[in-house]
């Protein structure tokens, strides 16, 4: 699984929730983590998705698909509402 970001977001993303995009693209490694289209905050022409899971603490990330590439548009620690979600989740796999 190939990952590409923007530099200067993830500079942004670190001053502002903590966490790198680096750290943020290992939360595709939790097998258990959650995905979910976000329609919210798509558009026609950029589908965007959130995921929820564990990489040392729980993290919330926001991404694209592009063709060769996730692409990681924000990260954050997990709301508490996410976190009781992945749990919840989790006991039914």
């Amino acid at each position: 699984m190939e990952f590409e970001w923007d530099a200067e977001k993830n500079k942004i993303n670190i001053k502002k929730h903590g966490i790198a995009f680096e750290m943020a693209a290992k939360v595709f490694l939790d097998d258990k983590r959650i995905e979910r289209y976000d329609a919210e905050h798509s558009s026609i022409d950029e589908h965007r998705y959130k995921t929820i899971g564990m990489v040392n603490k729980m993290l919330t990330v926001i991404y694209t698909e592009r063709k060769t590439a996730i692409r990681i548009i924000s990260a954050r620690l997990a709301e508490q509402e996410e976190i009781d979600e992945y749990y919840k989740n989790y006991e039914f796999r």
